[in-house]
């Protein structure tokens, strides 16, 4: 489970080195597309493709954040949730988990996890995601936003591997 921290200007190869090194690796290669209408809803949305790419599909998978998608602060809260746990509380509600649950239930059957007991199968879903997913976060370390966020959410600090 490895977490990354990359700080540099912009312009400074952090997003082209960590395109190069998932396709040396051969994971997937997931990141967000702001526009003007982007907001919580989409952003959650995009947690939720992730977290299936990783945990149900079970590939490996780069999770590419740079600062400039930040379109609002509890995005660092939910990537502070990945980092120290990953997991994210509340993303999926009921009837998304059923459709989780059905598309491990094969595989954890194999793994010898009880498929019928819905907190065994949600362990199991965050033990593959915590092994799949990988969070590279590209930040700036100009102004005073870098040393507030990173004040605010340990887990970037903590959790992560700084270069």
């Amino acid at each position: 489970w490895t977490q990354e921290l990359l700080v540099g200007v912009g312009g400074s190869g952090r997003k082209s080195l960590t395109t190069l090194a998932v396709s040396m690796a051969d994971f997937a290669l997931r990141s967000i597309v702001i526009n003007r209408t982007y907001g919580k809803f989409e952003w959650r949305e995009d947690l939720k493709s992730i977290f299936m790419v990783a945990g149900v599909q079970n590939e490996p998978t780069v999770f590419l954040f740079d600062d400039t998608q930040i379109v609002d602060e509890t995005f660092l809260e939910d990537i502070n949730g990945i980092l120290n746990t990953g997991e994210v509380p509340n993303l999926f509600n009921s009837e998304e988990m059923v459709a989780v649950n059905e598309g491990l239930s094969k595989d954890a059957r194999e793994d010898g996890i009880n498929a019928g007991n819905p907190a065994e199968m949600y362990a199991y879903f965050i033990s593959r995601v915590r092994s799949n997913l990988h969070v590279v976060l590209c930040l700036s370390p100009i102004g005073d936003a870098f040393r507030t966020r990173l004040l605010m959410f340990p887990a970037l600090v903590n959790c992560c591997t700084i270069d």
